[in-house]
């Protein structure tokens, strides 16, 4: 069943709260199914606007352009992820099976059932591996970051830094390990599907295992 889920998202990336609303939800629908379809170079919102029978008018009076509505979706599943983190971790005693149901729920989110009505889960993964670095890597990263924008992914990334620090509290790069995990994990899922030499994670390894145990060996190795 799925469920009403609402996320706190930084207010600086929409005019109106897309969650809050049908016609925003229908925003965030079809323009994860769009933008998976078409690629994000391709996707305008006079596309979408086609797309929900409606204009880009009012599309616009939820968000100001593409670029602040990819963030949105990026910190969308920041969000969720750190949502499964928290109820996937709540009776595990043991800070080395947490990290270890942290480093599942980085890889595998996407198997997880989904959730929304408004967000299909899957499709919104396959958009963070394409597209995702796209949300910050760009000419105004500095301003939009003082601006808070990227608020859900650095909460993300603080969350997986704390299950690394209560394994090893000496270890002295938590945050670049939690980063470069979640990036990784990503990015190898790319490389697997169309760089393949770049990638010892098989393209036919649909529930990514090999790569959850190369980032669980990864890890115990840093922290070891």
């Amino acid at each position: 069943m799925a469920l009403d889920l609402k996320f706190l998202i930084s207010s600086g990336l929409y005019h109106r709260d897309p969650q809050g609303t049908e016609f925003g939800q229908k925003i965030l629908k079809h323009s994860v199914l769009l933008i998976d379809h078409l690629g994000f170079e391709s996707f305008t919102f006079k596309k979408l606007a086609k797309e929900i029978s409606s204009t880009e008018t009012s599309i616009y009076r939820y968000f100001e352009n593409k670029h602040m509505l990819l963030v949105f979706l990026c910190s969308w599943y920041a969000e969720w992820v750190a949502y499964l983190i928290e109820i996937n971790t709540k009776n595990i005693h043991d800070p080395s099976d947490r990290l270890k149901v942290v480093l599942h729920n980085v890889v595998a989110a996407s198997t997880e059932n989904v959730l929304t009505e408004y967000i299909n889960e899957n499709v919104l993964h396959r958009i963070i591996v394409k597209e995702g670095a796209k949300a910050y890597h760009t000419i105004s990263v500095d301003k939009e970051n003082k601006e808070g924008l990227f608020l859900s992914h650095k909460n993300l990334i603080s969350i997986i830094e704390k299950h690394i620090g209560e394994v090893n509290k000496e270890f002295p790069y938590k945050k670049s390990l939690a980063s470069n995990l979640y990036e990784m994990a990503n990015n190898q899922i790319y490389f697997s599907e169309h760089l393949p030499d770049l990638s010892d994670i098989g393209k036919k390894d649909k529930n990514h295992k090999s790569l959850e145990e190369m980032l669980n060996f990864y890890t115990e190795k840093l922290l070891n």
